[in-house]
């Protein structure tokens, strides 16, 4: 779609739904590409000029959750229980790491590890040149949905048992839990020393990032399961109630 005028340019048709949010590339001439995951089980790569496939690969089950980019290299979980690592520049295989269960959400990467959430209850640790898993964390019986977010220590997500959990990057051992009302699905955002979620209890929570205790909720009253953007100073986030809501200071009124 044009940004300006809001027409469409062009249209790219997969052969079932698309769930994951896109993600961009540059070609080795500079030019932008679109990468998404569709639950065709393939993941795509488009010119986003001309909207034509540059290239696609597929997997063995739908792609839920949305590709990342580390190094030229496309990483991204599928329902295969696999996540996949992927050349950006023609899409073909470098590597797979099993994690044994369905992947629903988005990869998290930083310094050449990946860490993801799965349905087997557990979330990994993957050094994605060893194509290796680093350490598990479990601590109950419930999937993870939720993508994570990463500080310079912790790792933090939501679960279907109804926390939030706080992960030392390092060792993989649990720093803190925030339990909510209902589970949380929503994808974390940290911002400074606080953290913004939401949870299919209808509520939106602000927690202190150092100890997990609640600053402050709102409640909505329906689901809350999409992920809060934040920008300056405030914090956006879409509820089941076919409603956006921006939280943070009123702005000042002009004389």
């Amino acid at each position: 779609v044009d940004a300006e005028t809001g027409m469409e340019k062009w249209k790219y048709e997969t052969w079932d739904k698309i769930l994951g949010a896109a993600n961009w590339i540059s070609s080795p001439t500079g030019e932008d590409w679109i990468v998404m995951g569709s639950y065709d089980a393939t993941l795509h790569c488009i010119d986003s000029q001309t909207g034509k496939a540059v290239w696609t690969y597929e997997t063995q089950n739908y792609i839920n959750g949305s590709p990342a980019i580390d190094d030229h290299h496309i990483v991204v979980g599928g329902c295969d229980a696999f996540v996949h690592i992927v050349s950006a520049t023609d899409g073909h295989k470098i590597g797979e790491v099993d994690v044994g269960n369905y992947i629903a959400a988005s990869v998290c990467l930083d310094k050449g590890m990946a860490y993801i959430g799965h349905y087997g209850n557990q979330v990994e640790c993957i050094d994605l040149k060893k194509q290796e898993i680093v350490w598990s964390y479990k601590d109950r019986s419930f999937p993870f949905f939720s993508s994570a977010t990463l500080t310079d220590d912790w790792v933090i997500l939501g679960g279907r048992d109804k926390r939030l959990h706080c992960i030392d990057r390092k060792t993989g051992e649990g720093v803190w839990q925030f339990r909510a009302r209902g589970r949380i699905d929503s994808s974390p955002v940290h911002c400074g020393d606080k953290v913004v979620v939401g949870s299919d209890d209808g509520r939106i929570y602000l927690i202190n990032l150092e100890d997990g205790k609640e600053i402050w909720s709102y409640e909505i009253g329906k689901e809350v399961i999409s992920s809060p953007a934040v920008a300056d100073g405030m914090f956006i986030i879409g509820s089941e109630d076919k409603s956006v809501y921006a939280f943070g200071s009123k702005a000042e009124k002009s004389e």
